[in-house]
C-alpha cells in the first residue's frame, strides 16, 4: 500500500489565481495594503482563507531585515507576578505586528546565558528581559548584536540598552519602615535566593539597622516553601511577631503554617508579601503586599521596542514605574 502524498503548501500564485488578481496585486494586498483598494484586499483575504496560504515570514524578513519577532526572557513561567507583564507585552507587540517568543531561565545564570545566545542567533527585532542581564559576557554580546534590549522588573544606572522597572532596595526599605511604624520587635524574613529578592532583603535590613532571623528558600517560591520558611523562623525566634516575605506565594505558605500552628494572623503573627498576586486580596486573612504595575511594565517595554524598530528617538530609556504598599488584613488589627 502506497503512503499518501503530502499535501502541497499553498503559494502566493494560488492566492492570486483564486482571487482573480495579478501576483503583484496579491503581494501588495498582503504586505502593503495601503496601495490597493479595500475591495481587492477583501478578495485576497478570502482567497487566503480558501487556499490556506501562510505567508513566508522568513523570506519577508530577509528583504526587510525585520523578523517581526521579539524575544521575552523570564525566570519561570510559574511565577504569577510576571504573568500580567507577559500578557500586556504580548498584546501590545501583537497590535504592532510583532509576535513574542518566550524563553525561561529557571533562575540559573548559565541557563540565562544559553537562552540569550539562542535568542540572539535568531536575530529578533528586540529582547525583553525580566530582571537585569547579570553576565558581562552576555551584556557585551547584546551590545555587539545591536538588538534593542529592554530590561524590566529592576533598576540600574547602567542598563544594557533600555529599562523599565523599580528599585528593589527601596521596596525593602519601605517595608521595613512600615514594620517599624507598627512597633513590632521580633521580625523575620522569608526570602527566595534570587538577586531581586536579595536586594529587597538588603534594603529591609539597611532601614531596620540590625539583622533579623532569615529563612532562604530556592526560587521560584511556593506555598510549601513558605511553610518550611516559617517553621525555620519559629525555631530561630519563637517570639516572632511579623514576617516579611519575598513573594505572595511565600506569604501564602507562611499563613498556612501559622494557622496549622494555631497562630492568629495578624494578632499573633503579621505577614507581608510582595507582588500583589491575584489571590492575595482574596485570602482569609487577605495579604498585605507590595503592588507593582506589571501590565504597565509590559506596555512600556513593548512600546520602547516598537519605537526603536521604527527609528524613533527614545527620550526616556530608563523608566521607574515605582511601587506602593497595599495594607490588608494580614498586618492590620
Amino acid at each position: 500500500m502506497n503512503a499518501p502524498l503530502p499535501l502541497k503548501a499553498a503559494t502566493l500564485h494560488d492566492v492570486a489565481r483564486e482571487a482573480g488578481v495579478s501576483l503583484i496585486t496579491a503581494s501588495r494586498a498582503l504586505s502593503n495594503p495601503g496601495v490597493v483598494s479595500d475591495k481587492t484586499i477583501a478578495r485576497v483575504q478570502q482567497a487566503v482563507e480558501a487556499t490556506g496560504y501562510i505567508p513566508n515570514l522568513l523570506a519577508g524578513s530577509l528583504k526587510s531585515k525585520r523578523s517581526l519577532m521579539v524575544a521575552g526572557i523570564v525566570p519561570a513561567l510559574s511565577v504569577q507576578q510576571f504573568l500580567p507583564t507577559v500578557q500586556m507585552l504580548t498584546t501590545t507587540l501583537a497590535a504592532a505586528g510583532y509576535q513574542l517568543i518566550l524563553g525561561q531561565t529557571n533562575y540559573d545564570p548559565e541557563q540565562e546565558e544559553a537562552v540569550l545566545n539562542t535568542m540572539i542567533s535568531r536575530q529578533p527585532d528586540g529582547i525583553v528581559m525580566t530582571g537585569l542581564v547579570r553576565s558581562q559576557k552576555a551584556r557585551d554580546r547584546l551590545r555587539r548584536a545591536n538588538i534593542p534590549v529592554v530590561e524590566t522588573w529592576d533598576l540600574s544606572d547602567r542598563p544594557v540598552d533600555m529599562l523599565v522597572g523599580f528599585s528593589h532596595l527601596k521596596v525593602g526599605g519601605a517595608v521595613a519602615g512600615y514594620f517599624l511604624s507598627k512597633g513590632w520587635q521580633h521580625l523575620g524574613i522569608a526570602s527566595g535566593n534570587d538577586h531581586r529578592a536579595m536586594q529587597r532583603r538588603e534594603g529591609f535590613l539597611a532601614t531596620l539597622g540590625h539583622d533579623v532571623p532569615l529563612a532562604i528558600v530556592p526560587a521560584p517560591s511556593s506555598l510549601e516553601l513558605g511553610r518550611q520558611a516559617l517553621a525555620e523562623l519559629m525555631q530561630k525566634d519563637p517570639a516572632l511577631q511579623a514576617v516579611c516575605c519575598s513573594s505572595d506565594q511565600l506569604a501564602h505558605g507562611v499563613l498556612v503554617e501559622a494557622q496549622a500552628r494555631g497562630l492568629r494572623v495578624p494578632q499573633d503573627l503579621a505577614v507581608f508579601g510582595f507582588g500583589n498576586a491575584d489571590f492575595s486580596a482574596h485570602m482569609v486573612p487577605s495579604i498585605s503586599t507590595i503592588h507593582v504595575d506589571g501590565p504597565e511594565i509590559g506596555r512600556l517595554a513593548a512600546q520602547l521596542i516598537i519605537d526603536r524598530c521604527r527609528g524613533a528617538t527614545i527620550e526616556r530609556p530608563v523608566i521607574d514605574v515605582g511601587f506602593r504598599i497595599i495594607e490588608r488584613q494580614s498586618t492590620t488589627l
